[in-house]
């Protein structure tokens, strides 16, 4: 029975090291990198879409908006494309 109780001892004290061994490892390796310095921040151009200011120009009218065709139009078109099913989906 002393046989068995030892190798289990053995068994534990082995995934011990082991474990402790990985996790030193894997220390060292986090503070050999360190950290990564981030790309700079690319300065994207705004795209002006036309659809966008219409809308909004429309939106500054207020009530009057509802008289104009072209507002009617605007947000038929805006309706159009935000309830039509998206293409490869």
């Amino acid at each position: 029975m002393d046989g068995w109780v030892f190798a289990r001892l053995a068994a534990v004290v082995i995934v011990a090291l082991a474990v402790t061994a990985a996790a030193i490892q894997l220390a060292r390796d986090d503070q050999s990198t360190g950290p990564q310095p981030s790309p700079p921040p690319v300065a994207e151009t705004p795209r002006t879409d036309p659809m966008r200011e219409t809308l909004q120009r429309c939106r500054q009218k207020g009530e009057a908006a509802t008289r104009d065709t072209e507002c009617l139009a605007a947000w038929d078109e805006n309706r159009r494309r935000f309830l039509s099913p998206s293409i490869g989906n």
